[in-house]
């Protein structure tokens, strides 16, 4: 068993036996690169009332490469486009082999908290949050009721 799977597995078994909050993330039958994750949408957040899947890849180069991380449900924030990618710093430029899984995990988590419009992905959604962040607040809660699954 090479080193990086043996991380992987370190951080699977971590992840099962000690679970961030309102994540699970599960490696699919099979394949400890895939994982399988749903999220919770943070309390006080557009958000919060729904619960998010996502799928995490780990490349072959992980840990020296950061995850591949997207999102499933269908999201309205600026820092997450239509195809469900992710722009955050710590899944690109700033990534450290020092990171793990349950660190990206609780990342995106807290950039459902904090949105970003300053450094979009999704430059409409963007330019929204900027001229009429009420307005964009209430379309991120009415997406999140529409797409995403009601926490229960």
């Amino acid at each position: 068993m090479s080193m990086a799977s043996k991380r992987i597995l370190k951080e699977a078994e971590r992840l099962a036996k000690d679970p961030v909050p309102g994540i699970t993330a599960e490696p699919i039958e099979g394949n400890m690169r895939y994982f399988s994750v749903a999220m919770n949408g943070p309390e006080e957040s557009p958000y919060a009332n729904g619960r998010f899947k996502l799928e995490l890849y780990l490349p072959e180069e992980y840990p020296m490469s950061p995850p591949k991380v997207r999102f499933l449900t269908k999201m309205y924030h600026p820092n997450i486009d239509k195809l469900g990618r992710i722009c955050l710093d710590i899944l690109k430029d700033k990534w450290s082999p020092a990171l793990q899984i349950r660190t990206v995990l609780l990342s995106i988590q807290a950039l459902l908290s904090a949105p970003n419009p300053d450094d979009p992905l999704a430059n409409d959604v963007a330019d929204q949050w900027k001229s009429d962040e009420k307005r964009a607040i209430q379309t991120a809660i009415e997406w999140t009721r529409l797409y995403a699954e009601p926490l229960p």
